[in-house]
């Protein structure tokens, strides 16, 4: 009896594993060809399947380069860093340093100054899922301004006047996506921890999971891939100034993102902790579900939660399934939201689903 259930296990461990090759197999695959087809593109690639990692590279780090992208390359991650965001408020939830429901004004800093319309109105939970209202910065502006820097010209007090001058939520409760929104869940961060965004997803994040190749403020590195705009030209990565961070500051890599997922994945974890609080309903309407800082897409059988990120020179896209114990992050080096949508429907609908 013994020996048939240790015989049961051994093949059992074998399964899994040919399974988890099989898919890893496929993506591999689906991302050669895309590749193949667009030859001047950089793309990296991890999954993670039942804590099995798998890495998939193709491209050189930049045009002049001949060394070959790999796992530990660094790209921009965009507005997947808004995924890191939200699980620092939903570890302050955890924590009790403040409640989804709470009003934003007593968590702002003191240069904002809430018109008597918006008072006691705007949730922390508002602000998360993109329903709160508020006006955003608007991106065609600032590229216009600074088209390789377009976040250079923001400052606190762009911010300031922003918000002080909003008198009328008009899209209160209605989904629209929102940088501004993140830029004060950063400031709200900074004020219930009294410490700066940086040093708090260094504290929280970034040095708990040994996240060595994850880089805020200083990403001067050599394993470091260069941007390109959508018809090819090259786009410098954003320095993104300390009043919007929380929106989009973070550079990383396949490996990194794969640990971070694993901690994800993990229940016991308390990054997986406060991710289970940024995966509940938070906006719902005929088109999507909403979480803090991520989406969900359901079918019968599964439910996956995802978030894009986007500049004009890179490309990024995270996915995972909690309950098939899976994820993947793609990252490509130009801004090319139509490429990466492809490789999710590629992979999800024809491997993952």
């Amino acid at each position: 009896m013994k020996n048939s259930l240790k015989l049961l296990t051994v093949l059992l461990l074998i399964s899994n594993f040919n399974f988890g090759q099989d898919i890893s197999q496929k993506i591999d695959s689906i991302i050669k060809s895309t590749y193949e087809n667009n030859p001047n593109i950089g793309i990296s690639v991890g999954f993670i399947n039942n804590n099995e990692e798998f890495y998939t590279a193709y491209g050189k780090l930049n045009k002049e380069s001949q060394i070959d992208i790999n796992k530990n390359t660094i790209f921009e991650l965009g507005s997947i860093t808004k995924v890191l965001t939200s699980n620092l408020i939903a570890q302050a939830v955890i924590e009790n340093k403040l409640n989804l429901n709470d009003f934003i004004d007593d968590y702002l800093p003191k240069q904002y100054v809430l018109n008597k319309n918006l008072m006691h109105k705007i949730k922390i939970s508002d602000l998360a899922s993109h329903q709160s209202g508020l006006p955003d910065l608007d991106l065609r502006k600032l590229v216009k301004l600074n088209p390789q820097q377009y976040v250079s010209t923001v400052t606190k007090n762009t911010l300031s006047i922003m918000i002080n001058n909003c008198s009328e939520l008009t899209d209160y409760g209605i989904y629209r996506y929102n940088n501004l929104s993140y830029a004060l869940l950063g400031q709200i961060l900074e004020n219930i921890y009294n410490k700066s965004y940086d040093e708090i997803i260094h504290e929280k994040i970034i040095n708990p999971l040994q996240l060595s190749n994850t880089l805020t403020k200083n990403f001067n590195v050599k394993h470091i891939t260069t941007g390109h705009n959508p018809r090819g030209g090259n786009q410098e990565l954003v320095k993104w100034n300390d009043f919007i961070a929380p929106a989009g500051l973070v550079k990383s890599n396949a490996s990194d993102m794969i640990i971070f997922l694993k901690a994800v994945l993990n229940q016991e974890h308390t990054i997986a902790k406060a991710a289970m609080i940024t995966e509940k309903i938070f906006y719902k309407d005929e088109n999507r579900e909403v979480g803090l800082g991520t989406w969900m897409i359901t079918d019968e059988s599964n439910t996956v939660y995802i978030k894009l990120g986007s500049s004009l020179g890179q490309s990024s896209i995270m996915f995972y399934n909690r309950d098939k114990n899976w994820g993947i992050i793609i990252l490509l080096d130009q801004g090319n939201s139509k490429l990466r949508e492809k490789l999710y429907n590629d992979i999800y609908e024809t491997v993952l689903k």
